[in-house]
């Protein structure tokens, strides 16, 4: 059995909004009290020098904001004070920035409710988490009770809800499955498999249009958002069966490096969004991870006007934007008749089966 680790979410009952809200917009002060000591240190002038990028550390803001709970007169404990603060740190360093966001605490550009906490902070008792003194009723549909809960937050979503969000350790058998499998990401179809599966594309945003129309007519703000947070569910439902699917059955998965975001700029940025491939590949990614699934991105150029068969850029395949409408063809070279996304996935599962004959470079 392998040992992974693996984020629990379950919902917080609305009765602790208020005091959730309340340490939310504390936490806010201590990421704002952060992001302006490293913004006014980031650019120090150096006698002969000039101008000189101090970055900072995590420690110098530890030490410069050890009092702040007693100054502000906080009621959030000092491990959640710092593990603000670490958080602040981290995403500086990520994105390569002195200076981050601020988190408001109202307005239309306000924050959602964010309260991350330590391992050694949270407790379950008696059905309950206990944190920072306080007892929190959840909506259990892990039976937490049968982990022992690390770290995480307490995050706020677009409706107002609340959830309590943990990191746990899980077993997980390796997959039974032996065959590798490639699978090109699309429109017509979100994914098409090597072996000849589909995972049909359900237009989730389109089935709910009418209703988000009508909503948004009357500006029933509750009732947008509520629609906009069904639609995210359903195509993640979705997904996760088809994701699940894919790593029980098969020993390696590979997937084109199509990028969803690149795409989210043209035209087809609606329909890119709606199916949903940057969640597809996370999934797939740490789902193989756990189940001990060699996962990679190939580079998927060429790879539908390439045959699959003889390996020909034949005249009569798909090229551009021209051929985006052809759904099928067949190869001059060879005669072979071909799906054009199967054929795709096909010459996919072919380059991920060379890079791992060679090796895959480290990074």
């Amino acid at each position: 059995m392998n040992t992974c680790t693996k984020t629990l979410k379950v919902r917080v009952k609305d009765k602790h909004t208020g005091v959730l809200s309340r340490w939310a917009f504390e936490v806010n002060q201590v990421w704002n009290a952060a992001n302006a000591i490293s913004a006014e240190y980031s650019w120090v002038p150096i006698p002969g020098v000039g101008y000189m990028n101090c970055n900072t550390s995590e420690y110098d803001l530890q030490k410069e904001l050890k009092s702040i709970r007693e100054e502000r007169g906080l009621s959030i404990g000092a491990a959640t004070v710092q593990s603000v603060i670490a958080q602040h740190a981290k995403s500086r360093r990520q994105f390569k920035r002195n200076k981050l966001q601020w988190r408001s605490s109202s307005g239309a550009k306000r924050a959602l409710g964010w309260i991350p906490f330590k391992s050694a902070g949270v407790k379950l008792v008696n059905g309950q988490i206990r944190f920072c003194g306080e007892f929190f009723g959840v909506w259990d549909s892990y039976g937490l009770s049968q982990y022992e809960l690390g770290t995480g937050s307490f995050s706020e979503d677009a409706r107002g809800r609340w959830y309590f969000n943990t990191t746990v350790k899980v077993e997980f058998k390796p997959s039974s499955g032996s065959k590798s499998v490639g699978i090109d990401l699309g429109l017509k179809t979100a994914a098409t498999c090597s072996d000849g599966t589909v995972f049909e594309r359900r237009r989730i945003t389109d089935q709910f249009a009418a209703k988000l129309a009508s909503a948004q007519r009357a500006n029933k703000s509750r009732r947008v958002k509520a629609l906009h947070a069904r639609i995210k569910h359903t195509r993640q439902d979705a997904i996760h069966k088809f994701t699940t699917g894919m790593v029980e059955n098969y020993g390696a998965i590979f997937v084109g490096d199509v990028s969803s975001k690149a795409l989210a700029k043209t035209k087809m940025a609606k329909s890119v969004l709606d199916t949903g491939w940057g969640m597809l590949k996370t999934q797939l990614e740490y789902k193989a991870m756990a189940r001990s699934v060699v996962f990679e991105q190939v580079s998927e150029k060429y790879t539908t006007q390439t045959c699959s068969c003889c390996g020909a850029i034949s005249d009569n395949s798909p090229k551009g934007r021209a051929g985006l409408g052809i759904r099928e063809w067949i190869c001059a070279g060879c005669g072979t008749l071909h799906d054009r996304d199967v054929n795709a996935a096909r010459n996919i599962l072919a380059l991920g089966h060379e890079r791992l004959a060679v090796g895959i470079p480290a990074l």
